[in-house]
């Protein structure tokens, strides 16, 4: 077998090659990137930290309400909320909140128009399928070698390496949700005179609706899901106590950030799940 690991394909090097010339030719973007991404997080953490936590919580129920329209789901947040408050978790968890809000904000801006393109053109899904394979099953530690490359260490290269492992979660999703819509109310569509335009906006997009909102949430579970590798290349948040767990081998520590996450994650889907109607 020496014949074949002689020729090997250099891969690696490659891709060395590759995130060095970025580096040395584009620094003036990915600095200007990482300034505006650094403003913008800290000008949240402001928005979220400032407030007393009472009243954050108070505020997040209420949106809750809006939205699910349930007194048994407000209470099930607030208590979440006040758990996570009284572990001494709450600066750790706005700031991962805040490192979600901007994954979930760029992965759905980017992956619902993917995604409904996607849906439109069968060819095209096919094309990029294997690159959303790719982006899903690349271990989540190798997109943190470039981003420290490009950023550095701290909050950006986190949340680049996050939304990068979360985008093909609302592209896949949204064009499931889409594809699936009903040749019966396509064609009523075209009987009435729609336009692609008004059947996509008053017909495929109303039906998909249940399969976007479900990419959301996987978007912030996955989201969630990172914190702790974010951790790991200095990025603020929940991960951080975990991280310093596994180092100290602190088992009570390790529980207790753990199950924070866990709570501030099913508090977060009871907040944004939305029930397909029958």
């Amino acid at each position: 077998m020496d014949w074949l690991t002689d020729s090997k394909i250099p891969v690696g090097k490659t891709g060395k090659t590759i995130f060095e010339w970025l580096r040395d030719n584009g620094s003036w973007f990915f600095e200007t990137v990482e300034n505006v991404l650094d403003w913008v997080i800290e000008l949240t953490l402001t928005i979220l930290q400032f407030p007393h936590p009472l009243v954050m919580i108070a505020i997040f129920v209420a949106i809750t309400w809006v939205i699910q329209k349930s007194w048994k789901t407000c209470v099930f947040v607030a208590l979440g909320l006040l758990f996570v408050v009284n572990q001494g978790y709450w600066d750790e968890t706005t700031e991962s909140l805040t490192l979600i809000l901007f994954a979930c904000l760029t992965c759905m801006a980017i992956g619902v128009p993917i995604g409904i393109a996607a849906a439109h053109r069968p060819k095209l899904y096919r094309a990029i399928s294997p690159v959303l394979d790719l982006m899903q099953t690349l271990p989540t530690f190798v997109y943190l070698i470039p981003m420290i490359v490009f950023f550095g260490i701290g909050m950006v290269p986190g949340l680049v390496a996050t939304v990068i492992f979360v985008l093909p979660a609302p592209i896949r999703l949204t064009h499931l949700g889409v594809s699936s819509t009903p040749k019966a109310l396509l064609e009523a569509a075209d009987a009435f005179g729609a336009t692609p335009q008004q059947k996509l906006w008053k017909v495929e997009l109303p039906y998909a609706l249940p399969q976007i909102m479900t990419g959301l949430n996987q978007t912030i579970m996955l989201s969630l899901s990172m914190v702790v590798i974010a951790g790991l290349v200095g990025a603020d948040g929940l991960g951080v106590p975990v991280v310093r767990a596994l180092q100290q081998v602190n088992a009570a520590k390790g529980f207790e950030s753990g199950l924070v996450i866990v709570v501030v994650a099913i508090v977060l889907d009871r907040m944004l799940r939305v029930e397909q109607k029958s």
